[in-house]
């Protein structure tokens, strides 16, 4: 049995149970660890540390320290401060610093930028998905496709002398933004996301549709923005068994007079939106619990890696919840 320190000891006997504790708890009883080592060990061992040099830091290890920096929404030297401060993350990445010590930030931005050469996000993205798969929380009922747009620094006050060429400016209502955008399509029935992709924020919604869209969807929902969704899918407008699903524009509604058919009209509106209300769940996930507000690197291909594990990691949140509420109706 391991000996621990005075510090993990009079840790332990505290009486309260804080939320990072509880947090961190049940993401480590979620994430499917060895099933991602598995995945990822021949990209990662070969390339981590020359033969000469020191053996590499357990690819587990490597792999705890990145996701709390996805949940925490910090920067390499701030990660690496967090960790020597909070005794609940250095509990969750399993280093006792009375006898070793913590991996530097220079470390995690080498893991980083693995992870973006070989598409390891992704693969991280795919392995947890096909984890929950098995549980039963993908459904295939249908499809839901939103995007939002993620704002990014609009100074040229950086040794560039520019703004980032790949973020572009959108006007959504009447506000002007500029930045990138994350499309996501969501399962139907569980809110959960199964397809991600990234685009300047210039481009419409729409056009990323057939992108997020799996082939077994019954049914496709999407906003006012995914009118003419069809096109994109190949599919004939006035196909009876088409599968899309979009909300009509308010403005013609509005124009209507009142009428049995225009009450009816809302009330078939209003269940589509019931409906689309599951895409907001992974926004919120990842920009109100995970602080996920702005972009934090340059070009689209490695904030879209970021964006694979950050809905990766989303989706154990929102499946965690799924069990409580399960939990919750089998034991009344």
């Amino acid at each position: 049995m391991k000996q621990i320190s005075f510090a993990q000891a009079e840790h332990q006997s505290k009486k309260k149970v804080t939320r990072r504790e509880r947090f961190l708890a049940q993401m480590d009883a979620l994430v499917p660890w060895q099933r991602l080592i598995d995945a990822l060990s021949l990209s990662y061992f070969p390339n981590a540390v020359g033969k000469r040099g020191r053996p590499p830091i357990g690819l587990e290890r490597m792999l705890r320290i990145y996701f709390l920096q996805q949940w925490y929404a910090l920067a390499d030297e701030a990660l690496e401060d967090a960790i020597y401060d909070s005794q609940a993350m250095r509990d969750f990445v399993g280093i006792d610093l009375a006898i070793e010590s913590l991996p530097d930030a220079t470390t995690l931005l080498r893991f980083r930028h693995l992870l973006e050469k070989h598409a390891l996000t992704q693969r991280i993205f795919e392995e947890i998905n096909a984890s929950l798969a098995e549980q039963g929380l993908f459904m295939r009922e249908g499809t839901i496709v939103d995007a939002t747009i993620v704002a990014a620094a609009p100074s040229t006050k950086i040794q560039a002398k520019q703004r980032d060429p790949e973020m572009k400016q959108t006007r959504k209502g009447n506000q002007w933004h500029f930045g990138m955008k994350a499309h996501i399509g969501v399962d139907a029935v569980t809110g959960l996301t199964h397809s991600v992709a990234a685009t300047s924020a210039n481009v419409a919604d729409v056009t990323m549709a057939d992108h997020l869209v799996r082939d077994d969807d019954k049914r496709v929902y999407g906003d006012a923005g995914y009118l003419g969704m069809w096109k994109y899918l190949g599919e004939d407008k006035d196909d009876p068994d088409s599968r899309c699903c979009v909300a009509a524009k308010r403005g013609a509604i509005k124009q209507m007079e009142a009428s049995p058919m225009k009450t009816l009209l809302l009330a078939f509106e209003k269940a589509k939106a019931s409906i689309r209300a599951k895409v907001e769940h992974p926004f919120h996930v990842i920009k109100n619990l995970f602080g996920y507000r702005k972009v934090r690197y340059k070009g689209l291909a490695k904030n879209q890696a970021q964006l694979f594990t950050l809905f990766a990691l989303g989706n154990l949140v929102l499946a965690g919840r799924c069990r409580g509420h399960a939990d919750g109706a089998n034991v009344s």
